[in-house]
């Protein structure tokens, strides 16, 4: 059988391979739901209270701790719009003092793919592994697309809430004036 060369493909192959993925790793984790399950444990209570490592210090936090503005992206390593984003994200650090976190929704992916792919990239900020549980309480909240890297998914959370950004890469600017808006 002959390996996909991901480099040939489009934007478009991306977003489908990505799309198909992740709802293949919700259905098999038990992420969607039917109509009567909505409401449960499992897809209620604050996302942003659930303990996160970071996998590249060993700490533990929670979003819900961290000084805000936080601006949250969800992320797989083998997206490169996620890359593209997250060099945004960079750059956005560069320029200004936000807290940030990216979280790997991608069931297939381990803290060793996702530490290397900080390395490489000389991301520095945390970026943790999404829990089901959490994933569960994002696809809940902000419907089943926030677990769908390819559409470069973020959320901004301040002090009087969240709010999901919209889709597609976001340069720099467009981040500063999410930012300024806040929630």
């Amino acid at each position: 059988m002959e390996k996909l060369n991901f480099e040939d493909f489009g934007k478009r192959e991306y977003i489908l391979i990505g799309s198909i993925a992740i709802l293949a790793a919700l259905v098999i984790g038990g992420v969607t739901q039917s109509p009567e399950n909505r409401g449960s444990s499992t897809s209620s209570g604050d996302w942003q209270e659930v303990e996160l490592t970071d996998i590249n210090s060993g700490e533990t936090y929670t979003v819900g701790e961290l000084e805000k503005p936080v601006l949250v992206e969800t992320f797989a390593v083998w997206c490169p719009t996620c890359t593209k984003q997250q060099r945004e994200i960079k750059r956005l650090h560069d320029q200004s003092n936000v807290t940030s976190v990216s979280l790997n929704v991608d069931s297939n992916e381990d803290e060793q793919q996702v530490k290397r792919h900080t390395q490489e990239n000389g991301f520095d900020w945390r970026y943790s592994i999404s829990p089901p549980e959490l994933t569960r309480m994002l696809v809940s909240e902000y419907g089943t697309s926030i677990a769908n890297p390819p559409s470069a998914p973020a959320v901004l959370v301040c002090e009087n809430g969240s709010r999901r950004l919209p889709n597609g890469v976001k340069p720099v600017s467009k981040l500063q004036e999410e930012i300024r808006k806040g929630c």
